[in-house]
């Protein structure tokens, strides 16, 4: 059974609508980060609990200050 954390599915749709944005494929955005594109998905799907140090690296990625990336006007 799998949990459903509505604060990681919010991260990940703000994430989905910066990248989307900054017309960047998720395997851009992952290849730019240093990232996998699987776990690019995964975060934006709101099953992978990124880290500190990956929130830091794709806020680079996108070239926005990492609490953009907490910022929900996502829809």
């Amino acid at each position: 059974m799998v949990m459903v954390n509505l604060e990681l599915i919010e991260f990940g749709l703000q994430l989905k609508a910066l990248r989307k944005e900054k017309e960047l494929s998720q395997e851009q955005l992952g290849l730019i980060a240093g990232l996998d594109r699987t776990y690019i998905s995964g975060i934006e799907r709101g099953v992978r609990n990124v880290s500190l140090i990956n929130i830091f690296r794709i806020a680079h990625a996108l070239n926005v200050p990492p609490h953009d990336l907490f910022h929900s006007d996502a829809k």
